[in-house]
């Protein structure tokens, strides 16, 4: 088991890395940020087991000295962070602007939609799928990370995708990085220590590994089309439940709750003769 844990750290942490080498983030600091880290989980697990997460207590649990340990619980005080919901707001406008047949053309198309309007307009689809965000500040949020175009002149917009990824803007993209990776391992966390069936969460992947490269084009095209249209079903739906798209949804708390698909593809190394007989002779 151990082993096992082992070699999943190392394939998680092995592409994580290849990022921050890239951006020149030097091993201190990424050691400094895991310190900071295995503080807080420290203190989230004891609170909610009726623990007192002092400072001795979380030394003990994580292996770091009480020094350390007091200084990072100061530093996240007075730090914090919190990630912003641009990505979310804009996805759902996107996929809004996808679907809803007041911002298609006969043929099931997105049209070029004038800025302002009650109807048929990019305000009334802002108003529509992000809350009470201005739809001027989606605006310029769509163009900056190149979703969308503007014409002056005619005073419309233009969709130029059919998914909301920032290709222009680094820092919206590790932002995505950042809750993308951390929703896909919580669920898996959440699999592993649940023990009723019923309460897993869905978690599926489809691959083989002895694909020709010829094949992965059309594999690719089919993600991408019939992946939106399973995306955009389940937008319709949870558009009627949330409360910022839905103000008239009622029910108690408040839940962030999503579906992820992805595409990937990498070669497949070459496995070593000796490993291949042990592989035949078992």
């Amino acid at each position: 088991m151990e082993n096992m844990l082992t070699q999943a750290i190392c394939r998680i942490l092995r592409p994580l890395l290849r990022i921050l080498h890239r951006k020149g983030v030097a091993f201190g600091e990424f050691s400094q940020l895991a310190k900071q880290i295995y503080v807080e989980v420290s203190e989230d697990v004891l609170a909610a087991t009726g623990e007192r997460p002092t400072t001795s207590r979380i030394a003990i649990a994580t292996g770091l000295t009480r020094k350390d340990v007091a200084q990072l619980r100061q530093a996240a005080n007075e730090d914090g962070y919190s990630p912003t919901p641009s990505y979310n707001r804009g996805a759902r406008v996107m996929t809004g602007w996808l679907h809803d047949t007041e911002f298609l053309d006969a043929a099931g198309k997105a049209v070029r939609l004038p800025l302002q309007g009650d109807t048929g307009s990019f305000a009334a689809l802002v108003s529509r799928y992000s809350g009470d965000m201005p739809y001027r500040a989606m605006l310029q949020e769509m163009v900056r990370v190149g979703a969308v175009e503007v014409d002056e002149v005619s005073a419309s917009v233009q969709l130029l995708g059919s998914g909301y990824i920032p290709h222009g803007d680094e820092s919206e993209k590790f932002s995505i990085l950042g809750t993308d990776v951390a929703a896909l391992i919580a669920t898996i966390d959440h699999n592993l220590t649940t023990q009723e069936r019923s309460q897993l969460y869905f978690q599926r992947k489809v691959s083989y590994d002895n694909l020709p490269e010829e094949a992965l084009p059309a594999f690719k095209a089919m993600v991408e089309k019939d992946g939106l249209g399973l995306l955009i079903k389940f937008n319709e739906w949870l558009a009627t439940q949330d409360r910022d798209s839905n103000p008239q949804a009622g029910g108690t708390g408040q839940m962030r709750a999503g579906v992820g698909i992805y595409y990937f593809e990498e070669p497949v190394a070459a496995q070593p003769e000796a490993d291949k007989r042990i592989e035949d002779e078992n």
